[in-house]
């Protein structure tokens, strides 16, 4: 779609501090280097491809910002030193500062050779963009030239804007007419206190921390079957099982679970968010069950409220009616299975594909709601489990969170292999 959609726009704001800022990121892993010649050529794809655009807004009140093809991009950022190979993650998580899907480029094609004699390879773009089905497309058209379908062209800003503000005035009318609907409880945020960190000093600028695993996607399917599960019941499970291992004190954990929506190849944000209540004797057998109805009861707007409504307010009082939407316990997001474009970079073949979200200039006093946000993607014969701590108090380094994953895989009887 030419015009920006209410969950692009939640994800605008979060870009400008309104929210929980997010960023998209691919990762490669390669076992020998890539040619910079070759990572140009990438670069140049992606810069006339489907994430080469930014938002364009509308002077006539009520129409939806457009989305522009925008060709600028950050050039390709490809140090000369080899970084540890320990420190690839952090190194990722750099990856996504300056990213401005408004005003500037909203995407960034980096590389960096290891001290093991490999590459890491990484795409970085702003949530607005796309989201993490939409990033596998954009890249998948870049390698192999596989084709998107079409944008759906757009009306005049005069003819959006009657439309936009048809469907808010006569949706809430019929809404109210049952009622004022209760406003909806904002999540509260959480300001970071690491347990070693005494009351009175400073915290530390970095507030998240990452992991990244492999399994062979066999054992993991051996495992799901063996309990009833399914790939997905069994992914919501391990991370519920490493939330409650940090000591969460509340009977119930509320995990989010994004649905993809789009019926065509789009690169866009076309997803909606449904949740499940997760008990500390839910089994992957019980999770299906419980996943399978959450499906089909997705999120929405409180009381029949259009959710339109978010688009033709400013941004601040939009913010303050969406505030915390969607934010639970535990995000657990099945990006499904990445093609197979992705499992190479020219004559290098990939020894790790994974994708994942990180969360760029997040503030220490404005933790959201999630406390540990996991990314599932299958690519041939293997799974890449990708896991986001946002709880320093708990978790305060990447050391801790590699060895909570562990643990809550070998009680499954899974044996990763850490990135």
């Amino acid at each position: 779609m030419n015009r920006l959609t209410v969950v692009d726009e939640m994800f605008l704001r979060a870009h400008r501090g309104m929210g929980t800022p997010i960023a998209l990121q691919g990762l490669w892993r390669t076992a020998d280097r890539v040619e910079p010649a070759l990572l140009r050529d990438l670069h140049a794809a992606l810069r006339t491809g489907p994430l080469g655009r930014r938002v364009i807004r509308s002077r006539i009140p009520g129409a939806r910002p457009r989305w522009q093809p925008n060709s600028w991009a950050h050039p390709l950022a490809l140090p000369d030193q080899p970084i540890p190979s320990t420190a690839l993650l952090d190194w990722a998580d750099a990856q996504g500062a300056d990213l401005d899907p408004e005003f500037g480029p909203g995407w960034r094609l980096s590389a960096a050779p290891l001290d093991d004699g490999g590459c890491v390879v990484a795409l970085t773009c702003s949530h607005a963009l796309a989201d993490g089905r939409a990033l596998t497309l954009a890249v998948d058209n870049a390698l192999a030239g596989t084709p998107l379908a079409a944008p759906i062209a757009s009306h005049s800003d005069w003819v959006d804007a009657r439309r936009q503000w048809s469907i808010v005035l006569g949706g809430t009318a019929r809404a109210l007419r049952h009622g004022v609907p209760p406003r909806p409880t904002a999540s509260q945020a959480r300001k970071a206190l690491p347990h070693n960190i005494t009351a009175g000093a400073s915290t530390p600028a970095r507030v998240t921390c990452s992991a990244t695993l492999q399994i062979p996607a066999r054992d993991w399917t051996r495992v799901a079957v063996a309990h009833g599960g399914t790939a997905n019941s069994l992914f919501v499970h391990t991370i519920a099982n490493m939330l409650w291992a940090t000591g969460f004190p509340h009977p119930e954990i509320s995990a989010s679970l994004p649905v993809d929506t789009r019926d065509e190849p789009r690169v866009d944000n076309d997803l909606a968010m449904t949740e499940i209540k997760v008990a500390r004797t839910d089994t992957p057998a019980s999770l299906r069950r419980k996943a399978r109805t959450a499906y089909e009861h997705r999120m929405t707007s409180p009381g029949g409220i259009p959710e339109e409504l978010l688009q033709v307010l400013p941004d601040r009082w939009a913010y303050a009616l969406a505030k915390g939407a969607g934010e639970r316990d535990i995000l657990c997001s099945n990006i499904g299975t990445l093609p197979d474009s992705l499992l190479s970079l020219g004559p290098h073949p990939c020894t790790g594909v994974a994708a994942r979200a990180i969360h760029p200039g997040l503030h220490p006093e404005a933790l959201p709601r999630t406390r540990l946000s996991g990314y599932l993607t299958r690519i041939a014969d293997s799974y890449s489990l990708s896991l986001v701590s946002l709880d320093p108090a708990v978790l305060p380094t990447s050391a801790a969170l590699h060895t909570l994953a562990r643990r809550a895989l070998a009680d499954l009887g899974l044996t990763p292999t850490l990135w």
